[in-house]
């Protein structure tokens, strides 16, 4: 269980409060207008942003002191947060151990993520080598071989093409299935969470809504996400 009890971010003039939870293995989308606070509420459940009240929790145990990389979720930001310097390979191999010193099982492991995501081919090079798609599927291998129970991604797509953007939520997808993990996902398009999430939050206004199932709220939007999907919204079902 990933629980926000009473949360409360603020920083400056921002301020943005939270109390909901999400069940192990589901999914979940962040939608909302920018500014709103989504971004902000994951860096928060991934230990780079302190609350100031409220307690974040996962499988029970809070979170408070505990740092990034020592919390049992993997975390995809906008730029793939990929070392410019290392190949496709390390990158990945950084998931497992950061001095890189991996066993042979665990290179094994790197290998066969790689190949998984499509790039097996590419492992020796380097990020400005790889296209924006071919990086975002590193940081998918990467997190293939953290299996860590949980996933959470920043728009990590948003900079690609519709076609591109759909077959990497499908591979999303397919590394929440085959390693069990719930999925929080910021996004500003409604299309990604309906394709991938069951369940949705609408941040708006300094507040985070209680998940509502996708379909629904899509279909018969609160005042809040009327407005942010503007007049011409029609949910095709």
């Amino acid at each position: 269980m990933l629980r926000l009890e009473e949360v409360r971010i603020s920083r400056q003039e921002f301020r943005i409060d939270a109390n909901f939870e999400l069940c192990p293995g589901s999914r979940t989308a962040l939608i909302g207008p920018s500014g709103g606070g989504k971004s902000s509420l994951l860096a928060a459940v991934a230990g780079f942003l302190r609350v100031q009240s409220g307690r974040v929790s996962i499988e029970g145990r809070p979170m408070e002191g505990v740092s990034p990389g020592e919390r049992p979720l993997s975390i995809v930001f906008q730029d793939n947060n990929l070392f410019p310097h290392m190949t496709a390979w390390q990158n990945v191999g950084l998931g497992i151990n950061s001095s890189l010193r991996l066993a042979s099982d665990d290179r094994i492991r790197v290998d066969r993520a790689l190949k998984k995501v499509g790039l097996g081919a590419h492992a020796g090079k380097r990020p400005g080598q790889l296209s924006g798609g071919q990086q975002s599927r590193v940081a998918l291998a990467r997190i293939l071989v953290q299996r860590r129970p949980w996933i959470l991604l920043d728009e990590p797509f948003a900079a690609l093409g519709p076609a591109l953007r759909t077959e990497m939520l499908e591979l999303v997808g397919a590394c929440c299935n085959e390693t069990d993990a719930g999925l929080v996902m910021v996004t500003h398009d409604p299309r990604d969470a309906i394709s991938i999430c069951e369940q949705t939050v609408v941040v708006a206004n300094g507040h985070a809504g209680y998940p509502v199932k996708t379909t629904e709220l899509f279909a018969n939007p609160p005042s809040d996400l009327s407005t942010y999907l503007g007049p011409n919204w029609k949910y095709g079902g």
